[in-house]
C-alpha cells in the first residue's frame, strides 16, 4: 500500500512511496498532525542519486519493524534536498553543529514546531563503527521524548538559539585585496594532482572561472593543469562524456559515480573558457579541452535532455550487475577481459596501456575506472570509444532523476549558449532553446516554481538561485539569437527576485519568506559557493547581464550592492566564491578603465553563427554583453538604433558605458575595440 509520497512531484519522494513507513511531504499538514498526536518529527532528507540514501531505504526504511517503531512515536516527513534546498540548507546547519560533519542521507528529530534537537546522517540496521542501529536511535529518542521532555526542549531552544544567530550572520569583510586572493588560492592548489584541497575532491569551476578572467600566466597555469587532470581522470567518463559529481581520492582516479546536471553544465562552461584562453600553439591542450565540451554537450543531449526539451537532475551511482545484483559505478567500470571482449585482443592491449586498466585494478574487484593517459592516436581512440560505448548500453544503466530542476537548467542554458558561440554549433543553441521552452513552464501565476516532473511543476518555490540562474541563461540566448522575449522574461525574473529575496544589507536570502508553507526555524542564505553558486552570486551576475543587454542601470546598481554582501566570504575562502571571484576581477577591470561592454553584431539577413559573432564570443573580456541579429531587431534597449551591416558582413558595435568606438568588420579590428580602454 503506497504512503502519502506516491503523489510526489519528486522522483527521490517516489522511491519511497513504497515504504512502509508512513511518510509525509513537507507540508503544514506534517507538522499539524505531529502537534495533534504531540509526537516528534523524524525528518530524513536525500537525493535520488544518493548511494548511502538507497541503502538506508533497503536496509531500515523498507523494514516493516523499524516502520513500526517510526510510525508509532513520529510522524515521519521526507524531503528532497533538491526541491526544498531551504530545508536542506538550515537542517543541515544543525548537523554539522551537532556532529561536526554532515552529508545525506540527513536524519533529523525536531520538536513538532520543527525545532531539531537531534542530527545524524546514515544510520546502520544493526550497531557498528560506534553508531547504534537506526532501531536503536529511534527507540531511545521516542523515551527521550516521553520521560524527559523538558531536556529535550532546553536543548532544540539553545540549538535555533545558536544557528538564527550563524544564518543571521555574514562573513565580515573589509577592503578587499585581489592581490592576495591568488596566493591563497594557490596555497590550496594540489601540485601533484592538479585541483583544490584533499580528498574527497571536487572540481571547483567557479573558482577555475576566476582563475581563466585575466588571462595572467600563473593563474591560468592553475586552472588548466585542473582542468587537464580531471579529463584524464576517472571522474571523467571518457566513454560517455561527462563527469561525475567527485573524487574518493585526491587523484581523481575513482568518482563517487553520480553524474549531476550541475557539475556538468558549469564544467561545460569552464572547459569552453579555457579553450578560449589557451594559446593556439598550445593544440594538444586546445584538442583536450574542445573534446571534453563535445563529450559533455553529447551526455547532456543524449543521456539527460528529457522529452520536453529540458534536462534531467542526474543519473544514479548505482545500478545492476549481470545477475542483478546492485553496485556502486558497475556501469563504468572494466577489466583487461572485459575490454578484450569487447574490443579483441590487439585493440584491448592498446586500450589497457592508454586507459591505465591492469589486472589488479584501479577500483573494486580487480575493475577500473578509465583513465586517459599520453597523446593516443585520435582515430583508433575514437573508434575504440565508439565500441565501448556501443557494449556499455547493452549493461544495465543508473536510473535516471527526471526532475527539471530550474538553477540547473539554468547554468545549462547559459554554458551551451557559450559554447555554441565559441565552436560555432547551432545545433547547441538548439538545445538550449528548447530547454529554456521547457523551464519556462515552471513559471505559475507570475512565480518560479523549484522544480518540476513530466511538465508538471511541483508545489515548490523557486530559491534565489532559481531566478538568477534562469534569468543569465535566458539573456545569454536572447542575446546569441537576437530574440528579446528571453531578454523580456529575464527581466521579469529578476523584477520577481528583488522582491521575494531582497535583505536589508542589499543582499539576498537564498528562500522566499513563507518558507513555501512551512518555514524552517530560519531564513536559508549563505552566500559561499558549495557545488553551485550561491543564490547572491547567481543574481549578481543576472543582474549585470541584464542590465547591459536591457539598459537598466538600476539593475546594474543592485548588482553592486548584493556583490558587497559576497566580499567577507571572498576575503575569507576565495576557493568557496568563485563567482564572487569573477565579478570582483571585472570589477577591478573596470577600475582599470576596461569596464564590461556591450557588443552589438550586426548580421545579415538569415545569418547567425557568423565569423565575427564567434570571434567576439571567442575573443570577448569577462563580462562583455554579446547580442547579435539583423538590423532593426527590437526589444534590447537603443542597442540596435540605426545601425546596419557594412558592405553586406556581419559588422561589431562596441559600446563601453556612454563611450562607442568604431565599428569592425574584421576580427583585428573587433579585438582592438573589445580590448579598448576608456
Amino acid at each position: 500500500m503506497a504512503n502519502r509520497l506516491a503523489e510526489a512531484s519528486s522522483p527521490y519522494l517516489l522511491q519511497h512511496a513504497e515504504n512502509p513507513i508512513d511518510w509525509w511531504p513537507w507540508t503544514p499538514d506534517a507538522f499539524a498532525e505531529a502537534r495533534r498526536r504531540d509526537v516528534p518529527i523524524l525528518l530524513s532528507v536525500g537525493y535520488a542519486a544518493c548511494h548511502w540514501c538507497h541503502v538506508m531505504a533497503h536496509e531500515s526504511f523498507s523494514d516493516p519493524e523499524v516502520a513500526a517503531l517510526v510510525n508509532a512515536h513520529f510522524v515521519a516527513i521526507k524531503v528532497d534536498r533538491e526541491e526544498r534546498p531551504d530545508v536542506d540548507a538550515v537542517f543541515m546547519k544543525a548537523t554539522q553543529a551537532l556532529t561536526g560533519q554532515g552529508g545525506w542521507p540527513m536524519t533529523v528529530f525536531l520538536t513538532p514546531e520543527g525545532r531539531p534537537f537531534f542530527a545524524g546522517t546514515y544510520y546502520p540496521p544493526e550497531p557498528a563503527h560506534g553508531l547504534p542501529s537506526f532501531a536503536q536511535l529511534v527507540t531511545a529518542l521516542a523515551d527521550a521524548w516521553t520521560s524527559r521532555r523538558d531536556e529535550v526542549l532546553t536543548s532544540a531552544d539553545s540549538i535555533v538559539a545558536h544557528l538564527s544567530d550563524e544564518f543571521g550572520t555574514l562573513p565580515a569583510s573589509g577592503d578587499l585585496d585581489l592581490a592576495q586572493l591568488p596566493e591563497k588560492v594557490s596555497a590550496d592548489f594540489d601540485p601533484v594532482h592538479g585541483g583544490f584541497g584533499s580528498a574527497p575532491k571536487f572540481p571547483a569551476p567557479g573558482l577555475i572561472d576566476a582563475l581563466l578572467v585575466t588571462g595572467e600566466p600563473a593563474s591560468l597555469d592553475l586552472a588548466q593543469r585542473s582542468l587537464e587532470a580531471m579529463l584524464r581522470g576517472g571522474i571523467h567518463d571518457q566513454v560517455g562524456g561527462g563527469f561525475h559529481r567527485y573524487s574518493v581520492d585526491a587523484g581523481w582516479v575513482v568518482p563517487h559515480f553520480e553524474k549531476m546536471l550541475y557539475d556538468n553544465a558549469l564544467l561545460l562552461g569552464s572547459y569552453t573558457r579555457a579553450w578560449c584562453r589557451t594559446a593556439d600553439h598550445d593544440r594538444g591542450l586546445r584538442l583536450l579541452f574542445e573534446r571534453a565540451v563535445r563529450g559533455i554537450v553529447g551526455f547532456l543531449a543524449r543521456d539527460l535532455q528529457l522529452d520536453g526539451g529540458g534536462f534531467a537532475a542526474s543519473l544514479d551511482a548505482d545500478s545492476c550487475d549481470i545477475r542483478g545484483m546492485v553496485h556502486e559505478g558497475i556501469y563504468y567500470v572494466w577489466s583487461p577481459e572485459l575490454l578484450t571482449d569487447a574490443l579483441g585482443e590487439a585493440d584491448s592491449d592498446w586500450a589497457c596501456e592508454v586507459f591505465h586498466v591492469t589486472q589488479r585494478g584501479t577500483f573494486e574487484h580487480g575493475l577500473s575506472t578509465l583513465q586517459l593517459r599520453g597523446t593516443p592516436d585520435w582515430d583508433r581512440f575514437d573508434a575504440v570509444l565508439d565500441r565501448l560505448r556501443e557494449v556499455r548500453s547493452g549493461r544495465f544503466a543508473p536510473a535516471r532523476d527526471d526532475k527539471l530542476v530550474a538553477a540547473w537548467n539554468g547554468f545549462a542554458i547559459d554554458s551551451l549558449v557559450n559554447a555554441a558561440l565559441v565552436f560555432g554549433e547551432p545545433g547547441w543553441l538548439e538545445l538550449a532553446e528548447r530547454a529554456a521552452q521547457a523551464s519556462w513552464l515552471l513559471m505559475v501565476d507570475g512565480e518560479l516554481r523549484r522544480a518540476g516532473l513530466d511538465g508538471v511543476p511541483s508545489d515548490a518555490s523557486g530559491m534565489a538561485d532559481d531566478y538568477g540562474a534562469l534569468a543569465l541563461g535566458y539573456a545569454r540566448l536572447a542575446g546569441a539569437i537576437g530574440d528579446a522575449v528571453w531578454l523580456e522574461r529575464a527581466v521579469a525574473l529578476l523584477e520577481t527576485a528583488l522582491q521575494r529575496f531582497g535583505a536589508d544589507d542589499g543582499g539576498f536570502y537564498d528562500a522566499p519568506a513563507d518558507g513555501n508553507g512551512v518555514r524552517p526555524f530560519a531564513r536559508a542564505r549563505d552566500t559561499a559557493d558549495n557545488p553551485t553558486p550561491s543564490g547572491t552570486a547567481c543574481l549578481v551576475a543576472a543582474l549585470r547581464l541584464v542590465g547591459l543587454l536591457a539598459d537598466r542601470s538600476d539593475f546594474e546598481v543592485r548588482a553592486e550592492r548584493a556583490a558587497a554582501t559576497l566580499l567577507g566570504v571572498l576575503q575569507a575562502a576565495p576557493r568557496f566564491a568563485g563567482w564572487a571571484f569573477v565579478d570582483a576581477l571585472i570589477a577591478d577591470q573596470a577600475a582599470k578603465r576596461l569596464a564590461p561592454a556591450v557588443a552589438v553584431l550586426v548580421t545579415p539577413d538569415g545569418a547567425q553563427l557568423t565569423e565575427l559573432t564567434r570571434a567576439a564570443a571567442r575573443m570577448a573580456p569577462a563580462g562583455t554583453a554579446l547580442v547579435a541579429g539583423p538590423a532593426g531587431t527590437r526589444g534590447f534597449a537603443h542597442h540596435f538604433d540605426d545601425r546596419d551591416v557594412r558592405d553586406g558582413e556581419t559588422t561589431a558595435y562596441v559600446c563601453r558605458g556612454t563611450v562607442c568606438f568604431a565599428p569592425a568588420t574584421d576580427v583585428r579590428e573587433l579585438r582592438a575595440a573589445l580590448w579598448k580602454r576608456m
